[in-house]
């Protein structure tokens, strides 16, 4: 364990020293942010409706029955942009796109493909690593913004459309303005920055550690998806607690 740890450090600061040479890795970059946020949009937001419409069925009742039906708006907006939309885009990611990322650099591992590359003087860190975690970096914080947008969405038609809370989209909205500020967004995506660099990191890693055929590549994509779920969790926890002690971001 302690092992590993201190290799994906090692490789995050390669990785880190490649940054110089990013520009040159431009076209990868671009091909990579295409290829998350193409496969991803459409199953984040799907799935962050639902998130939201959940929420809001789950405490709207409650809330109505105490006399603070004015409140399902803002509980509903803090609780998907601080919380569940970058934790859950996290987890989303590293299934969908973790698991892709350990596979190719496994394959190219397991067939020799990453020693060829280093026979023609191509750093793999550069031409593998770089790229992938770039795009993610990018591509899970705006990922997050159209999963907010959605959340809130789902929750307005739920409380609109649910006979126990019948609130209407302007009440709704109302609350939400006037409880989610610009900070409360920024926490989330300060979070889901940091989720995607982890999920970069182990996954490539977890594909440059593969040895062996077809078997190895299949352990490599579940370690690098249960590695990348299990650091997530635990960042969140270390996050919230940083960020609640920085009030700039709370």
């Amino acid at each position: 364990m302690f092992q590993s740890i201190g290799e994906i450090a090692v490789l995050f600061w390669r990785t880190l020293q490649a940054l110089p040479e990013a520009w040159r890795q431009r076209a990868k970059v671009s091909e990579q942010l295409f290829e998350i946020g193409n496969a991803s949009l459409f199953m984040a937001c799907l799935l962050s409706l639902f998130i939201g419409g959940v929420i809001a069925l789950q405490t709207g009742p409650v809330l109505v029955e105490r006399g603070l039906a004015g409140s399902v708006g803002g509980l509903v907006g803090l609780s998907m942009c601080k919380e569940l939309a970058p934790v859950m885009m996290a987890v989303l990611i590293a299934g969908r796109i973790g698991s892709a990322m350990a596979a190719e650099i496994g394959s190219m591992r397991a067939y020799q493909e990453i020693d060829a590359l280093v026979t023609m003087n191509i750093n793999p860190v550069q031409y593998l690593v770089l790229p992938r975690l770039l795009a993610i970096a990018a591509a899970l914080p705006m990922l997050v913004i159209f999963a907010n947008l959605a959340g809130w969405m789902g929750g307005a038609l739920v409380c609109v459309l649910n006979r126990d809370i019948a609130i209407t989209f302007h009440a709704f909205f109302g609350n939400l303005r006037e409880v989610v500020e610009l900070k409360d967004v920024v926490n989330g995506l300060i979070k889901s920055f940091a989720f995607a660099v982890v999920i970069g990191i182990v996954s490539c890693h977890q594909g440059l550690q593969t040895l062996g055929g077809p078997r190895a590549i299949g352990r490599s994509v579940t370690k690098a998806v249960v590695n990348s779920i299990v650091m997530i969790l635990i960042l969140d926890y270390f996050l919230t607690r940083l960020l609640l002690h920085f009030h700039f971001f709370q």
